[in-house]
C-alpha cells in the first residue's frame, strides 16, 4: 500500500511536471504562460492568440486547430529525454538546440511492469541441509510482477549548467524510496571570461552522485522503471551498472575531429559515500575514448572503449552496482525473498569486498536506416579480498533491432554470452542466454514489448544449485515514461 501510495503522488507530481516548469519559467520572465502579444503577427492568415483570421475583404475565415502533440517539451539543455526520444542517445550532445531562457525547473517519471511466463529446471545433487534441499529450485508459475517506478527532478540553473536526480520510488530489491543519484553539468563557463569561454566549447565537466560512464551498453539497459533504451526485457548477464560519487571530464572534438571525445574520471569506487573502513578502499579510476558519427543521411557509426580500474573495495559494486534487480523474478534459487535475491539470472563475480579489479570494454554501434547493430566485448579481472589470484571474465553480446513505421514498431534479437572463474569453482563454466522479440511505442511515451527467453548455465559443479540450470519462456512488458 506504501509503495501505491508513493507510486500515485509521484504520477501526480511528474505529470504537472511541464506546467511547473513553465510557471517557474515565466515568473523569471515576467510572462504569462501560453500568453501571445497583442499585436503580434500571426503566420498563414492565422489571428494572434489562435483566434479567426479576416481575408483580404475583411471577412472572418475559419482556421484549423493546431495538433495537439503527445510529446513533454525539453525545457532543460542537454538532458536526455525520458521518452522514445532517448533512445540510441549516448553522451549527451555537446551542442543544443534548447535555448536558455532562465532558470527552469523539470519533473519527470517512469513506471514499468511485467508478466512473467517463466519456467525452470536444474540437474543439481540433493545438498540436504537441516533436512531441507537447498539446491531444489522454488517453484514458480506465471503471473505479474510488482510495479517500479522512478521519479525525475532536474533545473536548469544557468546557461549550460543544469543538476539533475533520480529516485527510484519503488524497486524489486528497495521496495521504500530511494535516490539512485544527483549530479552538476557544466558545459558553459558560469564567468564571462573569452578564454573560459572558449574552453568550455570542446570541454563538459560531471560532478556529484552519478551513474558512471564505462562502456555504452548503460546508455541501452532498463534503470529500474524507465524500459524505454532497452529493445528488449532483460539487462545483460554481466550488468556493468553503478552510481558512484566522483568527477568525469569531457574533451570533445570539433571540426575534422568531430564527434570524437576523450573522458577521464575518478569516483569513490563504493556506491554510497563512506568514510569507515579507510584500509579496505581505495579510488576507482575510469576512461572512455571514442567517436560517434552521422557518415550519410542513412549511416551512423560509433566505437568507443572504455576501462575501469580499482585497487580494493570495501563492496566492489562495478558488476552488482544496480539496486533495481533483474527482470527475471524468483528464477535459478531456492529462496522465496524476492529482495534478497533481487539479481536472479545475473552473474556478479566480483561483489563485495575485493582487491583489484580491472575491466576493459569494447562498443561498436551501427545504424542504417531503421537496422541497428550493438556489440559488447567485454573482460574483467579481479579477485575477492579472501582469494590470492586473480579471476578473468569475458562477457560477448551481440544484438540486431529493427524499427520500422516511423521506427514505432520494432524486432529485436540478443545473444549474451559469459564465460570465466567464479569464486569457489575450480574450472571454467559459462552462462548462455538468447532473446527474441519486439515492441510497439502505443506514443512516444508508451512502449509495449514482448521477448522470449532462454538462459543456460553450463560446466557448474554438480552440487551447485546451478548445474544443469535452465530457465526460459516469455516476459511481457509495459512501461510509461516522461
Amino acid at each position: 500500500m506504501r509503495t501505491l501510495t508513493i507510486v500515485t503522488l509521484a504520477a501526480a507530481v511528474a505529470a504537472a511536471g511541464p506546467l511547473a516548469a513553465q510557471q517557474v519559467a515565466s515568473a523569471a520572465t515576467g510572462t504569462t504562460p501560453n500568453a501571445a502579444a497583442p499585436n503580434a503577427a500571426a503566420p498563414n492568415g492565422t489571428a494572434p492568440n489562435g483566434g479567426a483570421a479576416a481575408d483580404s475583404g475583411g471577412k472572418p475565415t475559419a482556421t484549423a486547430p493546431a495538433k495537439a502533440s503527445n510529446l513533454p517539451p525539453i525545457q532543460l539543455q542537454r538532458l536526455r529525454p525520458a521518452d522514445q526520444r532517448g533512445i540510441n542517445v549516448f553522451e549527451t550532445p555537446k551542442d543544443d538546440p534548447t535555448p536558455y531562457t532562465g532558470f527552469k525547473l523539470g519533473f519527470g517519471a517512469a513506471f514499468t511492469q511485467q508478466f512473467q511466463g517463466l519456467g525452470q529446471s536444474n540437474t543439481a545433487a540433493p545438498n540436504v541441509v537441516n533436512g531441507v534441499n537447498t539446491n531444489q529450485l522454488v517453484s514458480i508459475g506465471h503471473g505479474p510482477n510488482n510495479a517500479v517506478a522512478n521519479a525525475y527532478v532536474g533545473a536548469q540553473l544557468a546557461k549550460g549548467i543544469r543538476v539533475s536526480m533520480t529516485a527510484y520510488l519503488s524497486a524489486r530489491h528497495h521496495n521504500e524510496a530511494w535516490v539512485k543519484d544527483g549530479y552538476l553539468q557544466v558545459d558553459e563557463s558560469p564567468l564571462d571570461v573569452p578564454a573560459l569561454n572558449t574552453l568550455m566549447q570542446y570541454v563538459t565537466i560531471k560532478a556529484g552522485h552519478f551513474e558512471i560512464n564505462y562502456g555504452d551498453a548503460h546508455f541501452r539497459r532498463t534503470d529500474n522503471g524507465n524500459a524505454m533504451y532497452n529493445p528488449l526485457v532483460g539487462n545483460y548477464i554481466l550488468d556493468a551498472f553503478v552510481p558512484q560519487i566522483g568527477g568525469e571530464v569531457y574533451l570533445r572534438g570539433r571540426g575534422l575531429a568531430r564527434g570524437a571525445f576523450v573522458m577521464g574520471g575518478v569516483t569513490n569506487g563504493e556506491e554510497k559515500g563512506m568514510v569507515q573502513k579507510a584500509t579496505q578502499r581505495s579510488p576507482a579510476f575510469l576512461g572512455k575514448v571514442g567517436i560517434d558519427r552521422q557518415l550519410t543521411t542513412d549511416v551512423r557509426a560509433r566505437l568507443t572503449g572504455s576501462w575501469y580500474g580499482q585497487s580494493k573495495a570495501a563492496n566492489q559494486v562495478l558488476f552488482s552496482g544496480d539496486r533495481a534487480g533483474s527482470r527475471y523474478y524468483s528464477v535459478i534459487t531456492n529462496s522465496t525473498d524476492e529482495t534478497a535475491t533481487a539479481w536472479t539470472g545475473a552473474v556478479q563475480p566480483f561483489s563485495g569486498p575485493t582487491g583489484p579489479l580491472h575491466a576493459v570494454v569494447v562498443n561498436p554501434f551501427l545504424k542504417y536506416k531503421g537496422l541497428e547493430y550493438f556489440g559488447n566485448f567485454e573482460q574483467a579481472k579481479g579477485r575477492l579480498a579472501t582469494e590470492t589470484t586473480l579471476r578473468t571474465i569475458t562477457q560477448v553480446v551481440n544484438e540486431v533491432t529493427l524499427r520500422g513505421l516511423g521506427d514505432d514498431v520494432y524486432l529485436s534479437g540478443r545473444y549474451n554470452t559469459v564465460s570465466g572463474q567464479l569464486a569457489g569453482i575450480t574450472n571454467d563454466v559459462s552462462v548462455k542466454r538468447y532473446q527474441v522479440g519486439g515492441g510497439w511505442f502505443v506514443t512516444p511515451t508508451i512502449l509495449t514489448k514482448l521477448e522470449w527467453v532462454n538462459q543456460k548455465y553450463v560446466d557448474f559443479p554438480s552440487k551447485d544449485i546451478r548445474n544443469g540450470a535452465q530457465f526460459k519462456g516469455f516476459m511481457l512488458e509495459g512501461t510509461v515514461a516522461f
